[in-house]
């Protein structure tokens, strides 16, 4: 089963400074196992642009329009045999102390389950 794994920042959470180190041992271990197929970081949510399409109007929108304080940073593509899987590996995340994982199936374009 093929997962993406949005790294969710919440400035409200406040532990300290990311462990760059345990970060990269996660995803050293996670490739070594075939789970982490990539990862990747967005840069910071200001330098995001939205483009949505209204009545054949485009419309551009500096940085994301949300009434959320969180912002997706970065995320995890993994191929995991289950769900329950994927939630054990976040739970060992180091970035899971500092705002969210959010783990989501990917969902085949061609409808299959």
């Amino acid at each position: 089963m093929e997962i993406m794994m949005f790294v969710v920042a919440d400035p409200a959470v406040d532990v300290g400074p990311v462990d760059e180190e345990a970060v990269a041992e996660w995803d050293r271990l996670r490739a070594e196992q075939g789970v982490l197929k990539r990862a990747m970081r967005l840069r910071p949510a200001d330098e995001a642009v939205t483009v949505r399409v209204r009545g054949g109007e485009t419309i551009v929108t500096d940085g994301p329009f949300t009434e959320s304080k969180e912002w997706i940073a970065g995320y995890d593509i993994l191929e995991v045999d289950d769900l329950d899987h994927a939630i054990e590996l976040a739970k060992g995340d180091e970035l899971a102390r500092h705002g969210a994982l959010e783990i989501r199936p990917f969902w085949p374009l061609n409808g299959e389950e």
